[in-house]
C-alpha cells in the first residue's frame, strides 16, 4: 500500500494499492463522467488490460478509506524518469479532491527514486492542465502522441 497521509474533502484517507484478486472487478468498473471520455478510457478495464500486456505500466487501485474510487498507472521510461498515466476517478466520486490526493500520493512515492516525474494530457483537457499545474507540473514543450508532456522537477 502507498500511503502519504492524503485525505479527500470528505476526510477519507486516500491510498494506492495493488490491483489483486480481491479488487480487480471494482477497479475495472471505474468509469469517468461522459464528458471526460474524450480524454480517458470509458472504463478503467482498458488500463488494466494495458498493464497486463505491457512491460512499462503498472496499475494501482485508488482507495478512499476502504472503497475503490479510481485507478492510476505508473511506469519507468528508458531514461529513468517516472510516469503517471491512466488516472480515472469514478464519476460518482469526482469533485471531492480524490484526483489531487491520488497525484500527491503517487508523486511522493515516485519521487523517492530521485528521477523526474512526467505525465501527459490532451491540450483540450483544461481540468487536467489546471490540476497538474497546481501540483507543480510544468509543460516541457514535448508531445507524446497528441498529448502535452508535463514534468514535476525533483528537488
Amino acid at each position: 500500500m502507498i500511503d502519504s497521509g492524503e485525505h479527500d474533502r470528505l476526510g477519507r484517507r486516500v491510498t494506492l494499492r495493488p490491483v489483486d484478486d480481491d479488487n480487480w472487478r471494482a477497479v475495472a468498473d471505474v468509469a469517468p463522467r461522459d464528458d471526460q471520455r474524450a480524454f480517458v478510457a470509458a472504463l478503467a478495464a482498458r488500463y488494466l488490460l494495458l498493464t497486463m500486456h505491457s512491460d512499462v505500466w503498472n496499475s494501482l487501485a485508488v482507495y478512499a478509506d476502504d472503497a475503490v474510487v479510481g485507478h492510476v498507472m505508473w511506469g519507468v521510461d528508458d531514461d529513468g524518469s517516472r510516469w503517471i498515466g491512466g488516472m480515472v476517478i469514478d464519476a460518482a466520486e469526482q469533485g471531492r479532491g480524490l484526483g489531487r490526493a491520488t497525484v500527491r500520493t503517487l508523486t511522493a512515492w515516485l519521487a523517492e527514486a530521485g528521477q523526474p516525474i512526467r505525465l501527459s494530457y490532451h491540450p483540450a483537457n483544461t481540468a487536467a492542465a489546471a490540476l497538474y499545474g497546481s501540483l507543480g507540473f510544468h509543460p516541457t514543450g514535448a508531445m507524446e502522441d497528441d498529448e502535452l508532456v508535463a514534468e514535476l522537477p525533483i528537488p
